[in-house]
């Protein structure tokens, strides 16, 4: 059977200021989707960037006193510099203000629209928030400000050109309501399904050149009109293919790919959930096939947010208390559903938890006993069942490996040698498989998690030392219990590195250099993750 072709993204961020732990939650969500799929063998391409062309960015520019194409490459800069610190795998880097693919593009989107006879020009007075860079009736406000950004909007009346939301209301509605497009979790799905059972308006898709400061790609055939800033940044999902420009990309990964997936969060849900699918049904063009939704991170209950100035810097994060610490508390501790209170205290307790305390004493005891009893030697077992089709490690940013079966290396196991360890290690890739599919990250390391928890019982409940005290006795039953013991043990361990791999690919490079032995020997234990608190408290 062919693989299926997955295409992810994220979200394009605006680049009025650095990036925050917020956004990084979206990158290392759809990293560890990637990553997970790389490993089952099916090809993705993942997708990032920047939204460059929005008017917040010329106006923190002005603030700032600097020209807005030097603003945006360095805060642009900042954004694509996440990959290092945070380990990410992403394919294609898109910016709306530099790239030569997007500006052919949106043009091209425009074309399509205006050819459906879905936009039409009319003079138009609302309220615009700068931070949403949307137009909001009265209705929609809190106690006459925006809710997501707590400020006043700005009355605006100009002429603009506009498209017809209207006419796709009916279709939109059975499209989410069927799941032909997926929206995730459902509690997201009935709010869009909601929206659009009160009724959709056409909206404003340009800006005029003087009120958008000259910034931005000019309207198709139109230029004293500057394309709508969501019109522009959403188009890059299609554009960093080579939409309007003949590349195969675009065929390959959206007009012929199985999945489409946007990760978004869920500030921007109706943009992703009804003006960008009603805007490729004007055009002619395939739909996304799922938008997956996060909530957000705060400080002290306040979202996270370069407007609202609650940021923390992912990069400083990761420098000072390792990438693998802020990839795992984001995967471990945020809910699918809920926002999340973020302190550096809990990204610490977790790390010192679970890194220190549970994963790295786990493989510390593990090496340590092979040494004492065995030399450094990992008992043969018997061979290996496949369990299944392979699949590959190989993505970038992280080393090809070994192809490794459906099963994971489970499959080593033998019954004798702790059936419970042996059933949970077996278990453990379906169970990631069904809970990433449900864009629940903190499901999928529970189901990795198991594996810590049933090896440490296993433990407790062979006592391998008693079982080399018998064996110098004489006893070669226990000999034998303690070979298949051991085994059990290196095993698991090595499902453990297998399964974290998409995760914390950092981590789990380092637990597989742990158990592979060197000349036949494997290295000598050592502590693979520091405690965290012991290195950050003050002398």
């Amino acid at each position: 059977m062919t693989a299926r072709r997955h295409y992810i993204t994220t979200t394009i961020p605006y680049v009025n200021a650095r990036p925050h732990l917020g956004f990084a939650l979206e990158l290392v969500q759809a990293d560890t989707l990637a990553r997970h799929h790389r490993r089952r063998g099916e090809p993705v391409r993942l997708l990032s960037g920047t939204d460059d062309n929005s008017l917040k960015n010329v106006l923190a520019a002005e603030a700032a006193g600097v020209d807005v194409q030097s603003f945006v490459d360095r805060n642009a800069d900042a954004f694509a510099a996440l990959r290092g610190p945070l380990a990410l795998s992403f394919d294609d880097f898109i910016r709306t203000s530099s790239d030569p693919r997007h500006r052919v593009g949106v043009e091209r989107l425009w074309r399509r629209c205006a050819a459906s006879g879905d936009l039409y020009r009319k003079e138009y007075e609302g309220l615009y928030c700068v931070g949403c860079e949307q137009f909001y009736t009265p209705g929609e406000l809190v106690d006459g400000r925006c809710a997501e950004h707590g400020t006043e909007p700005q009355p605006v009346a100009e002429e603009n050109w506009f498209f017809r939301l209207s006419r796709y209301a009916d279709r939109l509605h059975r499209l989410i309501s069927s799941g032909d497009l997926r929206v995730e979790p459902a509690a997201r799905r009935n709010e869009v399904l909601a929206l659009i059972e009160r009724g959709l308006h056409d909206f404003s898709i340009s800006r005029s050149h003087s009120r958008a400061r000259g910034w931005g790609i000019p309207v198709p055939d139109d230029p004293s009109q500057v394309v709508y800033v969501w019109w522009d940044a959403l188009g890059n999902y299609v554009t960093s293919l080579g939409y309007g420009t003949g590349d195969s990309a675009y065929e390959r990964w959206w007009g012929a790919g199985d999945r489409r997936v946007h990760l978004i969060g869920k500030g921007v849900l109706r943009f992703h959930a009804v003006y960008w699918p009603a805007i490729l049904l004007s055009a002619g063009l395939p739909l996304p096939t799922d938008i997956l939704v996060h909530d957000y991170l705060t400080v002290d209950g306040r979202k996270i947010s370069k407007s609202a100035g609650t940021t923390v810097d992912p990069a400083a994060l990761a420098a000072a208390h390792g990438t693998d610490a802020v990839r795992w508390w984001l995967l471990r501790d945020v809910p699918r559903v809920g926002d999340a209170d973020f302190t550096p205290d809990r990204l610490i307790a977790r790390a010192d938890a679970d890194f220190a305390g549970g994963l790295g004493n786990l493989v510390h005891r593990v090496v340590t006993m092979v040494h004492r009893f065995r030399g450094g030697i990992v008992p043969a077992g018997p061979p290996a069942d496949s369990g299944g089709p392979a699949s590959t490690s190989a993505s970038p940013g992280e080393p090809a490996g070994t192809p490794v079966p459906s099963g994971g290396p489970a499959g080593r196991l033998a019954s004798p040698a702790g059936p419970a360890l042996a059933e949970v290690c077996a278990r453990a890739p379906g169970l990631v498989d069904a809970a990433l599919a449900d864009f629940d990250f903190r499901r999928a390391v529970h189901a990795v998690w198991e594996i810590v928890e049933e090896a440490n019982r296993y433990i407790d409940a062979t006592r391998p030392w008693e079982l080399a005290r018998e064996e110098r006795k004489g006893s070669a039953e226990a000999a034998q219990r303690l070979d298949a013991a051991l085994l059990a043990l290196v095993t698991a361990c090595r499902t453990l590195a297998d399964e974290l791999r998409p995760f914390v690919p950092d981590a789990a490079t380092r637990i597989t250099a742990q158990l592979t032995p060197v000349d036949g020997l494997l290295p000598a234990a050592r502590p693979l993750f520091p405690r965290l608190q012991e290195v950050t408290q003050p002398a």
